[in-house]
């Protein structure tokens, strides 16, 4: 990769997401700012990111990189990859297949961005399918839950790959030794489960990992396990249900405390203790998923995400690309892969 040893360099796409460089321009900012060793190639139409990042950006540290297309967000998969190869995803991506940058965000279609990253970067030795692992919060810390939405009906041994990669990532960004694993079922008892789930156990069960056992769906949010496995059709429904209640219980806690003019004032003397609350359950902190098992950083944020969650997106690239991330997995599936030969 080019440039100083020091300084990360990340490709964003600019036209990518539900709104577009309304958020992506600020957001992109907003990280420059926070991250001093941070080198983006914007990418995307060069006259609207002129408008939009002209004069605040750091011009050392800011690299314009034009593209003539936009993948829409409800565009076939298929459609973008044959026909979109001058749009703004597609060129990002490219730029990390070059060995522009060590890294790559967008917050656009999610299936056209993994099978353009798919295509262009090709999957890790050892790896079937990618999978989509993201960060969900907990009273004390958080959980690594993979995969959340990229692969239905995933086999043992890609469950298994699924527990491989995502140890290797907790180990990696978190420092944590011995990352502790357990596989979503429907019970905790040994009986329970489908063939499937049953055999990727044994699976993880004659690994090196450090494998716990089944967990539940009371666990994603209340358990102590380091990282969570399971299909990408169940983790899917666990991430926008975990959403769904979080926007919930914002909107009736907002309701609440606007009935009355005494509801009202409760809610002036709670005030501190609501915005804690919405802090801690906040998922713009924790935006920012990473298609795992390719050959490549690659972060998509969230469609709906907003300035500050984009950079947050921006921030979770950075400091995987800072680890060497894609490295170390490949150096860990390379041993694990050996030794179960």
């Amino acid at each position: 990769m080019s440039g100083t040893s020091s300084l990360i360099r990340l490709s964003v796409d600019m036209m990518g997401g539900d709104q577009g460089i309304e958020v992506t321009a600020p957001g992109l900012l907003d990280a420059l700012s926070r991250y001093p060793d941070l080198i983006c190639h914007a990418v995307g139409d060069p006259e609207q990111l002129h408008d939009a990042l002209s004069p605040s950006a750091p011009a050392d540290r800011l690299i314009v990189v034009p593209s003539s297309e936009v993948v829409e967000m409800d565009e076939p998969p298929a459609s973008a990859l044959r026909f979109k190869k001058d749009s703004s995803m597609r060129v990002a991506i490219n730029q990390l297949s070059e060995g522009a940058v060590s890294g790559c965000v967008s917050a656009g279609n999610t299936g056209a961005l993994m099978a353009t990253a798919r295509f262009v970067l090709k999957t890790l030795p050892g790896i079937d399918r990618p999978a989509i692992i993201a960060v969900l919060p907990r009273p004390a810390g958080h959980v690594h839950m993979l995969d959340l939405g990229a692969n239905v009906g995933s086999p043992p041994e890609v469950l298994f790959q699924f527990g491989l990669m995502g140890s290797s990532l907790v180990r990696t960004l978190e420092g944590t030794d011995a990352p502790t694993v357990g596989l979503l079922n429907v019970g905790s008892e040994e009986i329970k489960g489908s063939d499937t789930i049953k055999t990727a156990s044994d699976m993880l069960k004659n690994s090196d990992l450090n494998y716990v056992g089944y967990v539940e769906g009371d666990d994603i949010f209340n358990g102590d396990v380091d990282l969570i496995v399971c299909d990408g059709f169940e983790g899917n429904i666990a991430l926008k249900t975990s959403e769904g209640l979080a926007q919930m219980l914002t909107k009736v806690i907002r309701e609440e405390f606007t009935k009355s003019v005494f509801s009202k004032l409760a809610a002036l003397i709670a005030k501190p203790v609501l915005r804690a609350f919405q802090a801690r359950i906040d998922h713009r902190r924790y935006n920012g998923a990473m298609l795992l098992g390719l050959r490549g950083v690659v972060i998509k944020s969230h469609g709906g995400a907003d300035q500050t969650s984009f950079s947050n997106a921006i921030g979770a690239a950075r400091l995987a690309a800072s680890k060497n991330l894609i490295s170390q997995i490949e150096s860990d599936l390379e041993a694990t892969l050996a030794l179960a030969d």
